[in-house]
């Protein structure tokens, strides 16, 4: 499934239930959120894996504190190269708070500073206890067999 479609029948859903009238309805997930603006980042506590799963390829960042210079230094880097980042997919995923107990942080058992680059099948590709640069991610995505058939594909 492609991203426009999925975002087609995000789009379709949001339309329906405005149109039958349901004011209560929940604001959008997580996912919603990304297909309407993907440059930008998400926290882990309000979202799992598994929505993301053949749409996007999660890179997370944990750290036990927002204040910890990594994730701060990790933060800056992603956010410096978004464009290349929105390019592969990338839907970017934080948690710095280990006392929540994110699924996301359960799933993958993080200790102190960590980066987590996972596949669109949803499959942990590369863990790094240091900040990477957007060229090091970048990089390392292109080299995932699907990312080359998406290369090959033009899509």
């Amino acid at each position: 499934m492609t991203r426009k479609f999925a975002f087609m029948i995000s789009a379709l859903a949001l339309a329906a239930s405005a149109a039958l009238g349901q004011d209560d309805a929940e604001p959008p997930g997580v996912l919603a959120q990304w297909q309407e603006d993907p440059a930008q980042t998400f926290e882990a506590y309000d979202t799992s894996l598994a929505e993301f799963e053949w749409l996007a390829r999660p890179v997370v960042v944990f750290a036990d504190s927002p204040a910890d210079p990594r994730f701060q230094q990790q933060l800056g880097l992603l956010l410096d190269g978004m464009d290349a980042l929105v390019e592969r997919d990338v839907v970017v995923l934080i948690d710095t708070d280990p006392d929540q107990q994110s699924e996301i942080r359960l799933q993958l058992r993080p200790r102190g500073f960590m980066l987590v680059i996972m596949g669109k099948d949803g499959q942990v590709e590369l863990r790094k206890p240091l900040p990477w640069n957007v060229r090091e991610i970048t990089r390392s995505i292109d080299k995932m067999p699907l990312r080359q058939e998406e290369i090959r594909s033009g899509s």
